[in-house]
């Protein structure tokens, strides 16, 4: 039997490991890989502190997640020792599925497969070596177990997953505006009707938090320095792969090249690929970055030097849509300069959109049981005017440029 270890978090302080199965969980591999995956892609290059690990949240969920257990069976909601470990495990391997730079891979090498699917990947080979004991885990992720709140849990718009990272990411950014009081809030969880409901007393702890994720996604997640430096990375891997099935020699790791070689979609994302995935983090683009610096491409040796020297591309943030003509322009002129092609000036000089909702009124509503025993959602059963407001998305343009051109 595995010690039932003891881990020093910097938020939470002490956590402990509840059972033998996570222990073996963390212990594997698979999940030991997330040490080496960045929680927060490229914003270390705005917030230097932001270098904690899709590993430290993990942790950090599952230490929620028995917090939140403790709560609801003190509250009378009964909880299986099984049921227990699935929400553990789920919770545990939530983000095991994320690629190098968080969500930079899946809109780069492989075609649309989610961290999510990939997740879901790892947890289906996992649950054949042990044997099947994730299997409550995975029907809980997949939102199939006959429990509901259960799935509400790892997945809403009030789960363990954010109770996490918005305190934890929060707290290594220094952005204050994030802090929310998690353990207010799970201490106010309950079960109506195999819903989660969160009591009328911790409405304002709700509205806190609803509000805080608004300003960290335009502060820190949505803030254009970071968002510029992730589209920056995006246009390095695409380079790279064009320029690999043109048959240029690209040095880089095994599990790089793999991913440069093979057009991977969900339909042929095999065991092949999975393990290969497996050996993939960030420690392999940045090395081949800091390669392909001196790499023969104008365009893929530069877009490596913006990343690496933070000497990144000008930004501009518009609430109204770029007009065609003066992107058009701005590529002439980056063609003319360069002496570059149309679609390699594309690559220095584009645009895009943003969007931010704090609550989706459509969505896994967060629902506020009063003392009379009905329910009410959150922003009609609230004071704040403002979230109403926050149920609106609101949408921005932004276009990109060298700076020293223009």
């Amino acid at each position: 039997m595995n010690k039932l270890k003891i881990l020093n978090d910097p938020i939470y302080g002490f956590i402990t490991i509840p059972n033998s199965l996570i222990f073996d969980l963390i212990q594997h591999k698979y999940f030991q890989r997330l040490r080496r995956i960045t929680q927060m892609g490229m914003s270390y290059l705005v917030y230097p502190g932001a270098h904690h690990t899709r590993f430290h949240h993990a942790i950090g969920c599952v230490h929620l997640m028995q917090q939140a257990v403790n709560v609801l069976r003190f509250k009378g909601v009964s909880l299986s020792e099984e049921e227990e470990t699935g929400l553990y495990v789920a919770i545990l391997l939530h983000d095991i599925g994320h690629g190098p730079f968080s969500h930079a891979m899946e809109h780069s090498i492989v075609n649309n497969v989610s961290h999510e699917e990939i997740s879901l990947l790892f947890m289906e080979r996992l649950n054949v070596e042990f044997n099947g004991s994730l299997t409550v885990a995975i029907q809980i992720f997949k939102g199939e177990y006959p429990r509901k709140f259960l799935f509400q849990l790892i997945s809403s718009q009030l789960d363990m997953d954010r109770a996490d990272y918005l305190k934890r990411d929060s707290f290594y950014t220094g952005v204050a505006e994030g802090n929310i009081n998690s353990e207010r809030l799970i201490t106010m969880l309950n079960v109506v009707n195999d819903e989660l409901v969160v009591e009328e007393k911790g409405i304002y702890s709700v509205e806190k938090f609803i509000i805080a994720r608004r300003l960290m996604y335009w502060q820190v997640y949505l803030h254009k320095t970071g968002l510029v430096a992730e589209q920056l990375l995006i246009r390095v891997l695409k380079r790279a792969k064009e320029l690999h099935d043109l048959g240029q020699e690209l040095r880089a790791s095994k599990a790089l090249v793999y991913f440069l070689d093979n057009k991977i979609s969900t339909d042929n994302f095999n065991e092949e690929t999975l393990d290969v995935f497996s050996q993939l983090d960030d420690y392999d683009i940045i090395s081949a970055m800091k390669e392909w610096q001196s790499h023969d491409d104008f365009v893929l040796s530069e877009l490596c030097k913006m990343i690496i020297n933070r000497h990144l591309l000008k930004i501009k943030v518009r609430n109204k849509s770029i007009k065609n003509h003066s992107l058009e322009k701005r590529i002439e002129t980056l063609m003319e300069a360069y002496k570059i092609t149309k679609e390699e000036a594309r690559y220095f000089v584009f645009t895009g959109q943003i969007s931010n909702q704090a609550y989706h009124l459509k969505d896994k509503r967060i629902n506020i049981l009063h003392k009379s025993g009905k329910t009410q959602d959150i922003v009609k059963a609230s004071d704040q005017l403002n979230l109403k407001a926050l149920s609106k998305p609101v949408t921005k343009y932004y276009i990109c440029y060298p700076k020293d051109k223009f």
